[in-house]
């Protein structure tokens, strides 16, 4: 079993973070009447505080948005094919493979292993729940990939790479759309793309290492 990092609370990360303002929370359409037994409006319209720091997103989403800090593992490489578990859906910390996975678009699954490792390296994954095969799924994946395309260019990157950033299909999700950054995830019922891409923007290289350079494809 891997020990857990401690990490400050989320309310002095949320000032450290001078004001960010999403340390967790639950941002819905237009009303709260599906919150999740407990949870208790902060006056706000759509607002509801799951017993952590609650504050608005800048811009406000479309559709129901939760971003969290789970609970941070350390990140110890373990061999490929090793069964890991993890702190949060999807993972956003802890042990992962020696390899990681390439910052480009995937149309296949892989396992979480060379993903943890990526945004170890700083990237930024945007994960999705349809099948690409299927032409609804056809409306999500280009509205992540304007999200992708407004990440900034990385100069530690190579031009064939440009950004690091991974988007792929990830069935396990329980939400349709996900992000997740090292120590950081983004969950919602749509691609709200004004409020992902400022998740993106805001957790983009925020992982360990600080390194950008062709990894696994699939």
């Amino acid at each position: 079993m891997v020990s857990p990092v401690k990490r400050p609370s989320l309310l002095l990360r949320s000032l450290a973070l001078g004001g960010l303002g999403t340390a967790a929370l639950v941002m819905a359409c237009s009303d709260s009447s599906d919150n999740d037994a407990g949870t208790t409006p902060t006056g706000e319209a759509g607002l509801v505080d799951r017993g952590r720091l609650a504050a608005p997103l800048h811009p406000p989403a479309s559709c129901p948005v939760t971003i969290d800090t789970p609970e941070l593992l350390a990140g110890i490489h373990v061999p490929e094919g090793t069964a890991i578990t993890y702190s949060s859906n999807p993972p956003s910390s802890g042990q992962h493979y020696p390899q990681w996975a390439n910052f480009q678009e995937f149309s296949v699954t892989f396992d979480d292993g060379y993903l943890v490792h990526s945004l170890e390296h700083g990237a930024v994954a945007l994960l999705y729940k349809c099948s690409p095969e299927e032409a609804s799924c056809a409306p999500t994946i280009e509205a992540l990939r304007k999200v992708r395309d407004a990440v900034a260019t990385d100069p530690k990157c190579d031009p064939t790479i440009r950004a690091r950033v991974v988007v792929a299909p990830y069935p396990k999700l329980d939400v349709p759309v996900a992000a997740v950054t090292w120590g950081w995830t983004y969950k919602a019922d749509c691609v709200d793309v004004p409020t992902l891409t400022q998740f993106a923007k805001d957790h983009y290289n925020q992982g360990t290492e600080d390194i950008c350079a062709a990894g696994r494809t699939f």
